[in-house]
């Protein structure tokens, strides 16, 4: 029986020490009685037969695990709550990193879209992933001193405040409200750059907005800072309500009317001193944004059409 004997300390290897003479006694006398049930059957056994029985039961780490589960990196009662915090410091951090480079872009004479992605996008990752090691490494360390971080709020719920089970949509995603977020916050830096950038800075931009067009922006800051605060407002209640979905078809209705008169206000573009290197010509970027605002309106407005039919879906 040399092979059940290798079995079992290739088991009790993989248990804690404390346990291991007991569960070794008890898998022993497991394996033997299905050897002898086996020989019952079959008469005289052979190594095969004994290493067909063992294979049966399984790798001997799986089968450690059975008998005592091996402790998770977090606890079960605590993967809520690090959802929840990996997905909220992630978002904002991909909204400060919008916002960094946001300012970036608007403080440099030489526009490069392209150089502005890849800055959000490498600098976000890789802050991200040392935020997300991070988080995990204190769940960890708190789980394995036997503490737990999540507390007992979970006692005070209210079946009342629960949502309606037939609207699966009232659930708000996170990820909705920070690129929502990062969006509008983008918006008022882009409005409200000259205010920090020096007129010599964007005198040598080859290409700027008119003034009347940065003054229908500038203008509409306030709907802005209003969906800012809707977006902070839905980060806090995370549940579509009558109020949240009233105001925020109001905003959306507010940005597709603007974003359409924006449109057609007339040339939004404007040549500067420098020399437009470009392949298009400033006519044809001032008809491409005309059209890019009359495309990104259709965004607002099936928006504001969603949540007026959601609106009198949760009043019925």
């Amino acid at each position: 029986m040399e092979l059940v004997k290798r079995y079992v300390a290739a088991v009790q290897r993989e248990l804690p020490e404390d346990k291991r003479q007991e569960i070794g006694r008890e898998l022993n006398a497991n394996i033997m009685d299905q050897l002898d049930a086996f020989e019952q059957q079959q008469g005289q056994l052979s190594d095969e037969d004994i290493a067909a029985v063992l294979k049966k039961m399984g790798h001997p780490q799986a089968v450690a695990y059975q008998f005592v589960p091996p402790q998770s990196l977090v606890a079960a009662e605590d993967m809520p709550l690090l959802k929840h915090t990996l997905f909220m410091v992630t978002g904002l951090l991909f909204v400060l990193h919008v916002v960094g480079s946001s300012v970036d872009l608007m403080g440099s004479s030489n526009v490069n879209l392209i150089r502005f992605v890849l800055q959000i996008t490498v600098g976000f990752l890789d802050t991200a992933i040392f935020t997300f090691a991070v988080i995990v490494l204190i769940f960890a360390a708190v789980n394995i001193n036997g503490a737990r971080i999540s507390g007992s709020d979970a006692k005070d719920w209210q079946p009342r405040d629960l949502p309606r089970a037939d609207l699966g949509w009232q659930h708000i995603s996170l990820t909705d409200i920070f690129t929502d977020l990062a969006t509008y916050i983008f918006l008022l830096i882009v409005i409200w750059h000259p205010l920090w950038v020096s007129p010599e800075q964007i005198a040598e931009r080859s290409v700027t907005f008119t003034e009347h067009a940065l003054q229908l922006l500038q203008w509409f800051s306030p709907v802005i800072v209003l969906a800012v605060l809707l977006s902070l407002w839905q980060l806090h209640r995370r549940i579509w309500n009558r109020n949240l979905l009233l105001n925020s078809v109001l905003v959306n209705a507010a940005f597709t009317v603007f974003l359409v008169a924006l449109a057609l206000s007339g040339p939004l573009l404007q040549t500067g001193p420098a020399e437009l290197q470009s392949v298009f010509t400033a006519l044809q970027l001032d008809r491409g944004l005309t059209y890019g605002l009359l495309i990104t309106a259709c965004f607002p407005a099936y928006e504001l059409l969603r949540d007026f039919l959601r609106l009198r879906k949760l009043l019925v």
